[in-house]
């Protein structure tokens, strides 16, 4: 690794240390401009009583001291505190729980996503203007074209009560097939068409050509040369894709009813529980950040041409 390549990457982390600050920051602050409180829905709550909870939270401290305990706890023990509404719990535990489901969801999801999207996006591009070319596109179009909670009601519809084929509940036995086609095919249908442009860029260029004419199989041109400088701009999506749909996946989730992380976010904010909700939010940018991070870092191993400047 020489020096240029070190510099980019403690370059990039640092950008990424520092939107994760900031990411922690505004949450918190934006958290505590919310008005009412974290008791307000406590059943017939006296204010003595409200009092007492707000000391045991450290609640009735200046917002800058919260501030800085909440940003130590995290730096130091990764530590978001405990949870407000799930007694005796702490938040990075609930948060844990749910994203063994989560991250399961969206591993598989991406991967069916990126396998069948690259495949289907170069059999596209092989097959230019031909039947197999247009029918692909189509389906892309459409699938790029509907939400996922879209797509979730209908699959839901379809093979879980019309055909009763797979089940409703994604805590049940196969309930995470229908989340998992949900979540995949968006991503699929945009993987393929961002194969097929790349693809269809490539195989137009010089040394595609000059392969071609020194007689190269066009099996090695098609794998060892197209597909490969073609997955580039894959990879720069891949990355930050697998976060967004581990991130994404709440309103699915809720759909099917997966014990997930969405499930655990969307319950913390209608029960106002201030240290779940920023907790999770946090968690999940990180995610995101993380993820493009090393798609960046990957640019390098896909096509060593590149140059970190």
């Amino acid at each position: 690794m020489n020096s240029k390549t070190l510099f980019y990457i403690l370059k990039r982390i640092g950008l990424a240390l520092l939107t994760i600050w900031v990411v922690i920051t505004v949450t918190f602050f934006v958290m505590h401009a919310v008005p009412g409180g974290p008791f307000m829905s406590e059943k017939a709550i006296s204010e003595t009583a409200q009092k007492a909870l707000e000391e045991k939270y450290g609640l009735d401290k200046p917002l800058l001291e919260q501030y800085g305990t909440y940003l130590k706890d995290i730096v130091t023990k990764f530590d978001f505190g405990p949870s407000l509404k799930q007694r005796g719990r702490n938040v990075i535990d609930i948060i844990a729980d749910g994203m063994k489901t989560s991250v399961k969801l969206g591993v598989i999801a991406a991967g069916i996503a990126g396998i069948v999207g690259i495949v289907l996006g170069a059999w596209a591009a092989l097959r230019r203007n031909k039947l197999i070319d247009k029918v692909i596109m189509v389906i892309t179009t459409a699938f790029v074209s509907m939400p996922s909670f879209i797509m979730g009601s209908l699959l839901l519809v379809l093979f879980a009560i019309t055909w009763m084929i797979l089940p409703a509940n994604g805590a049940a036995s196969g309930g995470l097939i229908l989340p998992i086609i949900t979540l995949s095919l968006y991503p699929m249908a945009y993987i393929t068409r961002l194969t097929r442009s790349s693809m269809l860029d490539v195989l137009g260029q010089d040394y595609i050509r000059t392969a071609k004419a020194k007689g190269v199989s066009g099996r090695k041109i098609i794998f060892g040369h197209a597909l490969k400088n073609s997955l580039i701009p894959v990879i720069t999506y891949f990355g930050p894709m697998l976060a967004y749909i581990v991130t994404g996946s709440l309103v699915v989730e809720k759909i099917f009813a997966v014990p997930g992380i969405g499930r655990a976010f969307v319950k913390s904010i209608t029960d106002r529980d201030y240290p779940m909700v920023m907790g999770t939010t946090i968690v999940l940018a990180v995610l995101i950040v993380v993820m493009n991070l090393i798609s960046d870092i990957l640019y390098k191993v896909v096509d060593p041409r590149i140059n970190f400047d």
